[in-house]
């Protein structure tokens, strides 16, 4: 009997339910074309690791298996035959449905050779004055070798002849990125696509000579970085220079238009270094992420209705100011859950009044993936320029964000952040935040402890959970946990956080055991993967004792539930719709017994518990303990984005449409924010 799913083969499930949004002809049109754009992003990411972690498997000769059995070989063979069948269903839905819905809504992507007179002379000045200045056309020839193509770049593969002597040239023309996928018409109404405004001016970027015919393509490289820390004197530099070697990675995936010649494909496979079965022939336009483009488009009637995050009571306003959120959290906890409360008044709000409060002495941050234009980085740096001692934890192995975190770590060493880097071998994932504050009476600490990143842009998508507290016992934990991250301290007991890779696996192990021990066991998770095969191993145990699971996974989950005799008290459900659920919940125990409460930066997969460091922190005040019990019943009540996972590894979609989770918890924050104010969780 086969116990565990294949983490890939699930990966690829959840972004098969991510393109159902864009399929759905109920979605509004530019949120299709938005997910269209996210479903392609999720899976560029997914070869440049996971496949292109396959493919490194197999060329060094791994055979041996993960818990599902499938060999590396068995594995790539499987992902490339799915993948290829999503790309199909995608770049088809995009061209048979949503172009054409959204050209009868008045934003039309238009071919360019079906454009006249004005139109063409408004393309050629926009080409001219726009485009041709940062092109640099490459010909292949004996004196020039063949151009390194770039990672997930956009290129033109051009056939030229010399009309002098016949001679036959390949040329490759990459599409300027940080250029705009879509050139906008004068009416505001119509786009070209820029490679094809770029194709039809080839003639003016190979004077002289005669153009054959062009292709699209596309390639994807292996973009994992490989990193010996121990031999890394500075880490920072290290990994500047391995984000360079990232765009020389291995060619990994090869995407060209369904009418390219043999003969051009022949040379790029032959110079790309690439097999057959990694070349997947795809109708145009290629590169579907940048549709998110048009979602700028101010059309609301096009988008969900728009939901600002609110703010608590307790957290607002009063003759135009914000109460002093120390004097708050002193009086008690606090639990947010973005983005229906709002990211800038509560977390943003938090580290604003630390910077700028003369009694807050030190501040110390972990910072994982940080937006372009942080809020929080901001103010750490306008702590450092008022005396405070401020110390940020930066993780520069943050994947896809190195470049980002690299660049604010520079701009907070240099007002004056201590800024460190983690533990060599270990990506610090947690998601903490410590105010040592000079208060009345004492020298108080103050903390907040969540699910997500401490990024202002993303909380407006990302639903997560975040706790405030003065909690005398968590607020020493965190400072021995900081203790440990920049100090090199050995303390791995903690009062009351779970702290991986130390306490964290097993704190969750004893929890579903005790469950699985008791006659009303009941263990409930909230997670975005469910990957590591000894919590899975526990939870079987568990169920098999007689213990009900009940699992939320969003995304990766090797489990299958609903087995007999090893399953059968198992369930899991995946909510997917218009915020990502990216929060951690744990709730263990009955109602006869009571419930102990979890929340945190792990998930449940050996990364998480084995090799990152991450924090669970309990919440036990009984009105927060309410509140994430309320949130679980809303999504096990959801009948409208839930995806029910059977025992042969397929999801089925709930039809119900009596409840949708997020429009309650919405709702729910509406009745909050107008909510008595002494209502403060």
């Amino acid at each position: 009997m086969e116990r565990f799913t294949n983490r890939e083969l699930s990966w690829l499930d959840f972004n098969e339910r991510v393109l159902t949004i864009v399929e759905d002809p109920t979605t509004p049109l530019l949120e299709r074309a938005k997910f269209a754009a996210i479903f392609s992003t999720n899976l560029d990411e997914f070869f440049q690791v996971r496949v292109a972690g396959l493919m490194e498997q197999v060329a060094a000769g791994v055979t041996s298996p993960p818990p599902d059995g499938m060999s590396p070989t068995e594995q790539l063979e499987a992902v490339r035959a799915r993948a290829t069948e999503l790309m199909d269903r995608l770049t088809g839905v995009v061209q048979d449905e949503l172009i054409p819905k959204l050209a009868t809504e008045g934003i039309a992507i238009v071919n360019v050779d079906t454009l006249t007179g004005e139109d063409l002379d408004w393309l050629d000045e926009e080409f001219r004055s726009k485009v041709f200045p940062v092109l640099t056309p490459l010909a292949v020839d004996p004196a020039h070798p063949f151009p390194y193509i770039s990672n997930l770049s956009l290129s033109l593969a051009v056939n030229i002849r010399d009309p002098q002597d016949g001679t036959m040239r390949f040329a490759r023309v990459k599409v300027p990125p940080r250029l705009d996928r879509f050139v906008g018409l004068p009416d505001g109404l119509r786009f070209v696509p820029i490679e094809q405004v770029i194709a039809s001016h080839l003639s003016d970027l190979f004077s002289g000579m005669e153009v054959i015919d062009h292709y699209m393509f596309r390639v994807t490289r292996n973009a994992d970085l490989v990193l010996e820390e121990s031999e890394a004197d500075d880490l920072l530099e290290a990994i500047s220079i391995e984000l360079t070697r990232r765009r020389f990675g291995r060619a990994v995936r090869l995407e060209v238009e369904t009418d390219i010649s043999p003969n051009s494909l022949a040379v790029l496979m032959r110079q790309l270094q690439m097999d057959s079965r990694d070349i997947y022939v795809l109708r145009s336009p290629l590169d579907l992420t940048g549709l998110m483009s048009l979602y700028s488009q101010d059309r609301p009637n096009l988008k969900w209705e728009y939901w600002k995050g609110l703010t608590q009571p307790a957290l607002a306003q009063v003759d135009g100011s914000p109460p002093n959120i120390f004097d708050v959290i002193r009086e008690r906890d606090l639990l947010v859950q973005h983005p229906y409360d709002s990211f800038t008044s509560s977390v943003e709000e938090f580290l604003s009044q630390a910077a700028r409060d003369p009694d807050v002495l030190a501040i110390k941050q972990t910072l994982y993936r940080t937006a372009d234009d942080s809020a929080i980085a901001r103010d750490l740096i306008v702590a450092a320029e008022r005396g405070k001692q401020v110390v940020a934890l930066v993780e520069l192995k943050a994947r896809f964000d190195e470049e980002r975190n690299i660049e604010w770590a520079r701009k907070l060493e240099t007002a004056g952040v201590h800024v460190v880097y983690g533990l060599v071998g270990l990506k610090t994932h947690a998601k903490v935040s410590l105010v040592v504050r000079q208060d009345r009476d004492a020298i108080r600490r103050y903390a907040h402890i969540g699910t997500g990143n401490y990024n202002g842009s993303t909380a407006r998508t990302y639903e997560d959970i975040g706790l405030f507290t003065a909690n005398p016992d968590i607020t020493a934990d965190l400072g021995d946990l900081f203790n440990f991250l920049t100090g090199h301290s050995r303390l791995i007991n903690y009062r009351k956080l779970a702290v991986s890779p130390y306490s964290g696996r097993q704190t969750v192990t004893d929890l579903i055991r005790h469950e699985g021990a008791a006659p009303d066991g009941h263990v409930v998770m909230k997670l975005n993967s469910l990957v590591d095969a000894g919590i899975i191993e526990e939870l079987y145990a568990a169920s098999q004792a007689g213990a009900r699971i009940d699992l939320l996974v969003r995304g990766i989950c090797c489990l299958k539930p609903g087995i007999p005799g090893l399953s059968e008290n198992i369930t899991v459900r995946s909510i997917v719709g218009r915020y990502l659920e990216h929060s951690r919940i744990l709730r263990f125990g009955s109602a006869d017994r009571g419930y102990q409460f979890w929340i945190g930066s792990a998930d449940m997969m050996p990364r998480n518990l084995d090799r990152r460091v991450e924090a669970l922190t309990p919440v036990e005040a009984p009105e927060l303990q309410t509140r994430l019990q309320q949130i679980l019943d809303v999504l096990q009540a959801d009948d409208t984005l839930t995806w029910i996972l059977k025992a042969d590894g397929t999801y089925e979609k709930l039809t119900g449409q009596m409840s949708e989770a997020h429009t309650v918890l919405h709702e729910l924050a509406v009745g909050r924010s107008i909510d008595d104010p002494t209502f403060g969780f």
